[in-house]
């Protein structure tokens, strides 16, 4: 057996095997240009865009059709200056920036405005015409209305609204709101009714006190002497009304105590005395 710890041989030192890599420095400015690009990009969109807002403020401020004459049709129940108050309309305001849809809302938002039309007029001008409801009748329903010749129902009684009109009964503010067809048409005809009792001669809408409806019969009027009972139903209106008024001076003049006349007929009349 070979003895070598006696040996000459000696190992060779290996030197380790390592490539050294030489790095390179970063480039900052490589990758910092693109940022500063976009920084500066960003900086002046957000500068353009205060300079863009300023100029349409600048020029928004700027008036250059002030409203200076303002023409209001006449009306009975609203002065000018509520008119003006409701629309909020005042000289030196900017004509064109005013909104006038919603000024004639405003306006409708009073009951005794029926219609309303605002017009503008370059460069300084504008127009108010309304038309305003006409009371026809007072409607007694808990509340007391006025009705307008259109059948409408547009404004209950305050404090200094006048009376002097022909009450009308029968109607509720229920019955409206499960059947607004019916007691629109109904309304209609009660309109209808007073017309012709306006129009007529012998027998005028003043000889009437009060024009009660029922939605099975149709009315009956009650006279402003005596409240005599009136039954005229429903439809032909004005045929009934003059047969009615060749007889009525002749009743009254008589003096005879009358429990109820009944007009619902074609060709006669029905006088129940008492």
């Amino acid at each position: 057996m070979r003895d070598f710890s006696n040996s000459t041989y000696q190992r060779r030192k290996v030197a380790p095997n390592k490539v050294k890599i030489q790095r390179k420095p970063i480039d900052l400015k490589k990758y910092l240009r693109p940022v500063a690009k976009i920084t500066v990009g960003l900086f002046g969109i957000i500068l353009l865009g205060f300079i863009s807002f300023g100029v349409y403020r600048a020029i928004g401020s700027v008036t250059f059709f002030s409203l200076e004459n303002i023409e209001v049709s006449s009306a009975k129940r609203l002065t000018r200056d509520e008119i003006l108050g409701l629309t909020g309309i005042t000289p030196g305001k900017d004509l064109l920036r005013m909104n006038l849809k919603r000024m004639g809302e405003q306006l409708l938002q009073n009951p005794w405005v029926e219609t309303v039309r605002i017009n503008r007029y370059l460069p300084n001008g504008i127009s108010i015409v309304i038309t305003e409801r006409e009371p026809l009748a007072i409607v007694n329903m808990g509340f007391i209305y006025y009705l307008d010749n259109k059948g409408t129902i547009f404004k209950a009684l305050n404090q200094g609204d006048k009376l002097d009109y022909p009450v009308i009964t029968g109607f509720s503010e229920e019955e409206i709101g499960s059947d607004p067809k019916g007691t629109k048409a109904a309304l209609l005809a009660t309109c209808d009714l007073l017309k012709i009792l306006k129009e007529k001669g012998a027998f005028i809408l003043a000889d009437v006190s009060e024009i009660h409806y029922d939605k099975g019969y149709g009315f009956t009027m009650f006279t402003s002497s005596g409240a005599l009972p009136v039954k005229i139903g429903a439809g032909d209106f004005s045929a009934k009304i003059e047969r009615f008024a060749r007889i009525y001076r002749d009743l009254t003049a008589q003096g005879t105590a009358l429990q109820y006349i009944d007009l619902d007929y074609n060709d006669k009349i029905i006088v129940k005395k008492s």
